[in-house]
């Protein structure tokens, strides 16, 4: 295993980043404790050899919509946000977490942020499809594509929860270049299908990996799946969770997503005028 500095593995010829996913449970509006979860399971990744450590969706805060649009002050987020920062820089590991965002207009998103391991901004998404009364209720939909940005090798880029279980959404991703898909979520108890097969089939039909970090227990009322998972671009299950609380590990080498779309070219054979004249 590399150091604790999250650099890439080698496998003879071909370099590999290991990802971890935290899963785990959130206590909502303190902020202090689930910072500190995020602090230590940080720590074992990094020293497990992760280039990358990926949390759930609003895991700093805790999953409850209302209760955070109502309690949470936006003067706090820079100090969380650096909080957060703080700890990507001192494990040396890069960090993928989801708080709320306030645009200057004033409008609420949930967002995701990917830090590298000097804690440094690399890549922000705001969540374009929000799931249910609570998240409409309390935040504004978002409508800038995902971006890619090179992370050690691997293009890579963000969608948060509910986005994922939209074609559009990943294929976006892909066709801007992404081979690496971080993906925080906060996914309820009963919807097993998404992680086992939805999350599968989209790593596959867009060729990419996906990761893909929940909850567990119970938050604000809500009971959370678990069931985290890391999908691999031939839709390969290679790494997954049960319901408890754990670190998910799998390694990405940076050529996967290119032998897979050599094999069998989806990207490359895609007709969107055609598909803009089916609209018509």
């Amino acid at each position: 295993m590399p150091s604790a500095s999250g650099r890439l593995l080698r496998r003879g010829k071909v370099a590999a980043v290991l990802l971890a996913l935290l899963q785990a449970n959130a206590l909502v509006m303190d902020v202090d404790a689930n910072c500190a979860a995020i602090d230590e399971a940080a720590g074992a990744a990094a020293a497990a050899g992760a280039a990358v450590l990926l949390t759930p969706e609003l895991f700093p805060t805790g999953y409850a919509p209302g209760r955070v649009r109502a309690e949470l002050k936006p003067a706090a987020l820079p100090g969380i946000r650096a909080k957060l920062a703080g700890i990507a820089r001192r494990h040396g590991i890069g960090l993928v977490y989801s708080l709320p965002r306030v645009s200057t207009q004033g409008e609420w998103h949930i967002s995701a942020t990917l830090v590298d391991a000097a804690g440094n901004n690399l890549l922000t998404y705001d969540k374009v499809h929000l799931f249910g009364p609570d998240e409409r209720a309390a935040f504004h939909p978002a409508a800038r594509p995902p971006a890619v940005v090179n992370f050690l090798g691997i293009p890579t880029s963000m969608v948060i929860c509910y986005d994922v279980e939209f074609p559009e959404s990943v294929r976006a991703a892909a066709v801007a270049g992404a081979e690496l898909l971080l993906v925080p979520t906060a996914l309820a108890h009963g919807f097993d299908d998404v992680p086992q097969v939805l999350l599968r089939a989209r790593a596959l039909e867009s060729q990419l990996t996906i990761a893909y970090a929940n909850h567990t227990g119970v938050e604000e009322g809500c009971r959370f799946l678990g069931g985290s998972v890391i999908a691999g671009p031939d839709g390969t299950l290679l790494a997954g969770a049960g319901a408890d609380p754990r670190l998910v590990y799998a390694e990405v080498d940076e050529g996967a997503a290119a032998r897979a779309r050599n094999q069998i070219p989806y990207l490359a054979e895609r007709r969107p005028d055609v598909y803009r004249s089916w609209d018509s």
